[in-house]
């Protein structure tokens, strides 16, 4: 696990701090587009065991994204004369309704989706699973989830996205982008600000989330998100298929 011996597969002084039991908190960021491409029930499921696998050791909170079904439904409000903050809380329960479907597939995960951190934190503590969406305006999965595991003082903040890592520029667009193998998050807020200034910029984390994980020092890892690469970055194996982000 990526507790205190096992952490010496990246470098001695990556120890994070974990109960004397071994047990961590563990935060993972799930984007729509990751978890529910096409709506695909075998998919979800593969997540869910991977998610249950892990929670046998850890307490796992997991945060849901939107994907294109929300961008659909807020592109679709938007044409209707939505505002933006509107827009947000459509964004919102479509997460939340992502948050359910993933749940049907979790067998110790409560039925109660929370909508905020405390309700979450309260959960956790009867539950080794507790899943949730969106929970405020203007705060993107990753920011939730950066907040999320602030709040619950979380050991490890995993984010699942669509490329194996962080790049220093969008390797969708620019092929010679560099990989990192890891990164501190004072040069990955640079290359997030500059890419911000683009149109279309693909951003591995938001700006809120770095600065978040700046303060609070929490130990983040952005992967490749494909249900089996999950225990292999608590585990602390993430060659080729993430990047680790040092507060």
């Amino acid at each position: 696990m990526f507790g205190k011996a096992s952490m010496l597969t990246i470098v001695e002084t990556d120890l994070i701090s974990a109960s004397d039991s071994g047990e961590m908190k563990i935060v993972l960021s799930l984007g729509g587009s990751v978890l529910m491409r096409d709506l695909n029930a075998e998919r979800i499921y593969r997540f869910a065991k991977a998610i249950e696998e892990i929670a046998k050791d850890n307490k796992v909170f997991v945060v849901v994204g939107g994907g294109k079904i929300a961008r659909d439904y807020i592109k679709t409000a938007k044409q209707l004369g939505a505002d933006n903050t509107f827009c947000d809380y459509i964004g919102i329960g479509v997460t939340r309704l992502n948050a359910m479907l993933l749940c049907s597939a979790l067998s110790d995960a409560p039925k109660v989706i929370p909508e905020d951190f405390r309700e979450a934190y309260e959960l956790s503590l009867r539950h080794n699973v507790v899943v949730m969406g969106g929970t405020f305006p203007g705060h993107t999965t990753d920011a939730t989830s950066a907040l999320l595991a602030e709040f619950v003082k979380a050991d490890l903040l995993l984010n699942a996205t669509s490329v194996n890592g962080i790049y220093s520029d969008d390797p969708m667009k620019n092929p010679n982008a560099k990989r990192f193998d890891r990164i501190k998050a004072e040069d990955l807020l640079k290359i997030v600000l500059s890419l911000s200034a683009e149109a279309g910029g693909n951003f591995p984390l938001d700006i809120l989330s770095i600065k978040i994980i700046q303060r609070s020092k929490i130990r983040t890892i952005v992967f490749l998100g494909e249900p089996e690469n999950i225990r292999r970055v608590v585990e602390g194996d993430f060659e080729d298929i993430g990047t680790l982000v040092e507060p």
